[in-house]
């Protein structure tokens, strides 16, 4: 059986670095800057729109100058340290031993290719993870349940479960029609029982056993 995993808010705590990437945009704009609450509201549907509710909050949205303004976040995003991204807790312990099991991994994240591969060689996971579908590979990202679908395939296992944190996560598991396991510890804005799941963790020492039980009831 596969696992495909959500990376921001879910293998990672992601939200001190990109806070800091959007406010050093924030400070060349002359704009207040987010905190850490605000950033982890808005992780979870991309770059783009990430800087959209970052601006529009701001009430500096300008539609004419937005590419431009995108562009820049995009540059400083690339040249960001990736060692800035910590690992959730227990996450890499968990990932090994489902890997150890005999599972695939892949990894399914509306965040661009270039830094997601940028941090996956920063945290040595590129041997454990099989594939990645990133928020620029296709056409569509998450909650459409393409990106979703297609890790699935390009992992070859007839069966998967979807491991994430977010309202995103549970809408696309729900789109794809894929069991979904929620971490409720990441960046999810609703309560868990708004969220469509099919169980959940607190903790990732408790995933391999979750898991094993999916693989038995396959």
């Amino acid at each position: 059986m596969s696992i495909v995993f959500d990376l921001d808010g879910t293998l990672v705590e992601s939200a001190p670095a990109i806070r800091d990437i959007a406010n050093t945009l924030m400070a060349e704009m002359n704009l207040s800057a987010l905190d850490l609450a605000e950033t982890r509201h808005y992780v979870g549907n991309g770059a783009g729109r990430f800087l959209e509710q970052t601006l529009e909050a701001r009430g500096a949205l300008i539609p004419e100058k937005f590419a431009e303004r995108l562009s820049r976040f995009m540059v400083l995003y690339a040249e960001a340290p990736p060692e800035a991204n910590k690992p959730m807790p227990g996450s890499e312990a968990a990932m090994r031993q489902l890997a150890a099991n005999g599972h695939r991994l892949a990894i399914c994240t509306n965040k661009p290719m270039a830094p997601t591969r940028a941090l996956i060689n920063a945290l040595g996971w590129n041997e454990l993870v099989d594939v990645i579908i990133a928020g620029d590979t296709l056409p569509e990202r998450k909650p459409h349940p393409a990106p979703l679908l297609k890790a699935m395939a390009d992992l070859e296992q007839p069966f998967a479960l979807y491991v994430g944190d977010s309202d995103v996560d549970a809408a696309t598991a729900e789109a794809a029609r894929v069991p979904f396991l929620l971490y409720t510890e990441g960046y999810r804005k609703l309560p868990v029982d708004e969220l469509t799941h099919a169980a959940t963790f607190q903790s990732f020492d408790e995933l391999p056993a979750l898991v094993a039980r999916f693989t038995v009831e396959a």
